[in-house]
C-alpha cells in the first residue's frame, strides 16, 4: 500500500512574496505604497510563524476591497485631538494602516507628554497586534496595542458568544531586541483553525466548542462553535476589559455588532483598536529601564531548564528566530494558502508566478 502523498510547504523569498501580494492589492486599488505596506505586514506574519495572520487573509482581505465593505483610503480621519489623547475614524480601511497612523501618533504624544493614547473606530483586521506594539518598543517607548473582534467565546459556564478573543500585546525596549507579548484571549487565534480545516487535520479539544458548547477536535465544527478563552475565566476577563478599552473608549462597535470577517464580506467589520505608548525616560529614566529591562531578559533566558525542556525562551524570541530563518530560507507557505492565492492573482489579472507551483519545496 502507497503511503498518502504529504503536502509540501513553499519557502518563498520574502521580497518576491512581498511584491507578488502587493500586486494583487494594487489591482484591487491600493496605492502602491499602501498595497506594499500591508503585504509587508501580512508577509512578516508568516515570516515570524504566525501565519494565522499572514498571507492567508488575502483572499479576504480581496473580497472586502471588491465588496467595498473595505475602503482603499490611506488616512484615517482625526476626529478628537487633545494632548495625550486622540480619536480616529477609520472609516472602513485596511486595518494594518490605521494602526500603523494610530501607533505613531500615540509614540509622537509620548514623546511630549510621557503617555500617548489613540483609540481608532470603524476600523477593520489589523494582522498582528505584537507589530505595532513592537513599532513603539523600536522607537524606544513601552508600546500597547489591542483590538475588539466579532464575539467568539462564551463567559465561563456560558453557551453563547458574547466577547471576541480580543487581541493584545506589549513591547519593551531592551539593550537588544524588545521583549514582545503577542496573544489573542482565546487559547489560539481562529486563524490557526482555518489553516487546521484547509490542511484537514484535527485540533486540540482545549480550543473551541461546536455550537452547542461542546468541546470539539473538528476545525470546521469549531468554525461554527465557540473559541475558548485561554486561562478560563482569566482570559475572558482580560478580553471583557479589552472590549470596553477598544469599542467603548472609542465610540465604536461593540460585542454583537461588530461584525464577522468571513461571513458576509459586504458587511463592515467595524473593529476598535486602542494604541497606547509610555516614555521610560519620564519614570526612573530611559537608562535605568534599558537597565531593568536587559536584566530582566537575560534572567529568564538564563535561568534554570526543567529535565528534558529546550533552552528558556522570553515570550517574542520564538518569533523573532522564525524571521532570522525565513530571511534565510525563504517563508514557509502553505499549500492550501498558496492555492488561494494562485486563484486571486488570477482572478485580479497579475502577472507574478510566485504562486504557481515549482521545484522550490521543503517538507
Amino acid at each position: 500500500m502507497t503511503e498518502p502523498e504529504i503536502p509540501l510547504t513553499r519557502y518563498l523569498p520574502l521580497t518576491d512574496l512581498v511584491d507578488a501580494v502587493s500586486e494583487l492589492f494594487s489591482a484591487a486599488g491600493l496605492s502602491t505604497a499602501a498595497a506594499h505596506d500591508v503585504a509587508t505586514s501580512l508577509v512578516d506574519s508568516d515570516a515570524r510563524g504566525i501565519a494565522s495572520h499572514g498571507v492567508m487573509l488575502t483572499p479576504m482581505y480581496l473580497a472586502r476591497l471588491r465588496a467595498g465593505s473595505v475602503s482603499t483610503a490611506t488616512r484615517a480621519r482625526v476626529v478628537r485631538d487633545e494632548q495625550a489623547v486622540a480619536v480616529l475614524d477609520a472609516e472602513r480601511m485596511l486595518g494594518q494602516l490605521s494602526a500603523r497612523q494610530g501607533m505613531d501618533l500615540a509614540v509622537t504624544k509620548a514623546a511630549g507628554f510621557g503617555v500617548g493614547v489613540v483609540t481608532v473606530h470603524d476600523a477593520f483586521h489589523f494582522g498582528a497586534a505584537g507589530a505595532y506594539a513592537r513599532r513603539a518598543a523600536d522607537a524606544g517607548f513601552i508600546g500597547i496595542a489591542m483590538a475588539n473582534t466579532r464575539p467568539l467565546m462564551p463567559a465561563p459556564g456560558g453557551a453563547e458568544p458574547v466577547v471576541g478573543n480580543n487581541p493584545l500585546a506589549f513591547a519593551a525596549p531592551t539593550a537588544g531586541a524588545p521583549v514582545v507579548v503577542d496573544l489573542a484571549l482565546s487559547e489560539v487565534a481562529l486563524g490557526r483553525i482555518r489553516n487546521a480545516e484547509a490542511e484537514g487535520t484535527a485540533i486540540p479539544p482545549t480550543w473551541a466548542t461546536d455550537h452547542e458548547g461542546r468541546p470539539t477536535t473538528d476545525p470546521a465544527a469549531a468554525i461554527k462553535g465557540m473559541l475558548l478563552p485561554t486561562g478560563g475565566r482569566k482570559g475572558f476577563g482580560l478580553a471583557l476589559m479589552v472590549e470596553l478599552l477598544t469599542g467603548a473608549l472609542s465610540g465604536g462597535a461593540i460585542t454583537t455588532d461588530v461584525a464577522g470577517l468571513y461571513h458576509d464580506v459586504t458587511a463592515p467589520n467595524g473593529s476598535s483598536h486602542t494604541f497606547i505608548a509610555l516614555d521610560p525616560s519620564r519614570f526612573p529614566g530611559a537608562t535605568e529601564f534599558r537597565r531593568g529591562s536587559t536584566l530582566l531578559a537575560d534572567r529568564v533566558r538564563s535561568s534554570t531548564r526543567a529535565p528534558g525542556s529546550a533552552p528558556v525562551r522570553l515570550p517574542g524570541d520564538g518569533s523573532s528566530e522564525a524571521a532570522r530563518r525565513s530571511a534565510e530560507i525563504g517563508v514557509p507557505v502553505s499549500p492550501a494558502t498558496l492555492r488561494a492565492l494562485a486563484a486571486a492573482a488570477e482572478e485580479f489579472g497579475t502577472a507574478s508566478t510566485v504562486f504557481q507551483e515549482g521545484d522550490s519545496h521543503v517538507r
